[in-house]
């Protein structure tokens, strides 16, 4: 899936809703700009779904409906409908299976921009079962955003594990690889490379992502695997490392 394509008809299909529903299609859309901007740059520990309403509230009137039940019916019934005859890599769902039956505990550190329905469909339209993962960073559950240490201390802590204990798998050189800065191991899956900083990958493990998978047919099962991973939103007590530089 080209990124700029997605985002192209994302953008597209949210404007159109919002048209439909009586909004001013060119305030709606800023209001859409700036949650995401607000999502992406705070660090005040309020949640990205509390960072993206107070900043979608100044372009939207909160007493004339309910705005997050109306967007949720968007995520649900519309948003689906974007990933209609995308064919995602055969390899990825079989490797995740593998992976799991493994007892490799798996963590889905996407950018925690949408609600998890949303995450959801994306899984989907790969052929991915979203209950294979332990958690799921949404912009319900999470305080902050990729590349920021932060975003990756939140998921440590709510793995219960240190970062040498991960392995981060990702396509992107700047926001995936910021995880190795706390000491996790990287892995770049180089078929739909996002390399903004010509990143030299002789210094990590790389390959397609059709190498990976018989890699990672070929690890042995996991003979400790972390666990309970939580889920959920880390309360701000749990967190509090966070807030450090």
């Amino acid at each position: 899936m080209d990124l700029d394509d997605f985002l192209k008809d994302y953008f597209g299909a949210l404007r159109l809703f919002a048209e439909r529903h009586g909004q001013d299609g060119d305030r709606f859309m800023a209001g859409i700009n700036a949650g995401v901007k607000s999502m992406l740059v705070h660090d005040d520990g309020r949640t990205n779904k509390e960072a993206f309403w107070d900043t979608m509230y100044d372009y939207v009137d909160p007493s004339s409906r309910d705005w997050e039940a109306l967007l949720m019916t968007f995520y649900t019934e519309e948003f689906p409908r974007l990933g209609e005859g995308f064919q995602g890599y055969e390899e990825v769902a079989p490797m995740i299976e593998g992976l799991v039956a493994k007892g490799y505990p798996l963590v889905l550190t996407t950018m925690p921009l949408f609600p998890l329905t949303a995450v959801e469909s994306r899984l989907r339209w790969a052929g991915v079962n979203p209950a294979n993962f332990s958690r799921i960073t949404h912009y319900e559950n999470t305080r902050f955003s990729k590349p920021g240490a932060n975003y990756y201390r939140e998921n440590l802590t709510a793995m219960g594990l240190e970062g040498k204990d991960v392995l981060m798998v990702g396509n992107n050189t700047v926001e995936d690889l910021a995880f190795c800065s706390l000491g996790a191991d990287g892995y770049i899956l180089t078929n739909c490379l996002i390399d903004p900083v010509d990143f030299d990958l002789s210094t990590i493990k790389h390959s397609t992502m059709a190498e990976f998978a018989e890699w990672a047919s070929n690890l042995p099962p996991c003979e400790n695997p972390a666990g309970p991973i939580f889920d959920g939103c880390l309360d701000l007590a749990q967190c509090g490392f966070a807030f450090e530089s």
